[in-house]
């Protein structure tokens, strides 16, 4: 069954089950007529934005939204898997429950992946809509989880410059986050729990008696404030980075309202 649900919102489950199929072809026109070509906010390089070293790089970011319950996924989750594997680039799967109705409950997902993924549909950059799997790049475009050409395509016009992310120990041992740069936007700060490989034996459901793997699974959020262009320095509470089932943390900078990604580090510690 395809999983593509183009829209903000689920109506109804039953709504929904209908909708999935008939959906799937309008969403395929849409990736098929010359979507790429459409700029979006991570890709504008007009916003001001100034990094103190030019040589500086952000890594861009790759957002999987997925489900145990979406036989459509396994492959882009294995694309994931191969992606992450890109230094340049931040690879977070982003398990989300609105196919947990299906006969299995994701046991990855969580309910902010979802409104995430929902936050970025209402923004309609290319390939927005709310289905799995989904790939969005750097909090703009969108495309089909599964899809490497289409994906790539977005990434290679995703803008790799921004604010300098550093990290650090001071006296004390404690590990504190700088960012520098200049930018006449704000955005916020925030402190992301990632288990790195995650293995499911599913029970039930579409991918029943399938054994499926993730990558840099998300296991907590922590916001750590805002950056408004100025350098700013975050110390990060020793709670925050002893994350059960987390063995990797990144720090995302993105735009309010689930706005364009401008900075992403995965630390070193």
């Amino acid at each position: 069954m395809s999983k593509i649900i183009l829209g903000t919102m689920v109506a109804g489950a039953a709504f929904a089950g209908f909708m999935g199929s008939q959906i799937a072809q309008s969403s395929a026109a849409q990736y098929s007529s010359g979507s790429e070509s459409v700029a979006t906010p991570a890709n504008r390089s007009g916003d001001g934005m100034q990094s103190p070293n030019p040589a500086h790089k952000n890594r861009t970011v790759i957002e999987l939204f997925t489900s145990q319950g979406c036989s459509s996924c396994p492959p882009a989750d294995m694309l994931a898997k191969r992606l992450a594997k890109d230094d340049s680039l931040l690879v977070i799967s982003r398990p989300v429950t609105y196919w947990d109705r299906l006969g299995w409950k994701d046991t990855l997902a969580r309910p902010e992946n979802t409104d995430l993924q929902r936050s970025y549909a209402s923004k309609g950059n290319a390939g927005s809509g709310v289905y799995t799997p989904q790939i969005v790049v750097n909090g703009g475009d969108g495309a089909v989880g599964s899809r490497e050409g289409d994906i790539r395509s977005i990434v290679r016009r995703s803008r790799m410059a921004g604010p300098e992310i550093q990290v650090d120990r001071d006296d004390m041992g404690q590990v504190i986050v700088t960012i520098s740069g200049k930018s006449r936007h704000m955005a916020s700060v925030s402190l992301l729990a990632l288990s790195s490989s995650e293995t499911v034996q599913v029970g039930r459901g579409e991918n029943g008696g399938r054994k499926l793997h993730y990558t840099n699974v998300v296991k907590a959020e922590t916001n750590l404030g805002s950056w408004a262009g100025e350098k700013v320095s975050f110390p990060l509470a020793a709670t925050s980075l002893n994350i059960a089932g987390a063995d990797k943390y990144a720090v995302i900078l993105q735009r309010p309202g689930a706005g364009a990604i401008v900075g992403a580090k995965l630390l070193n510690i």
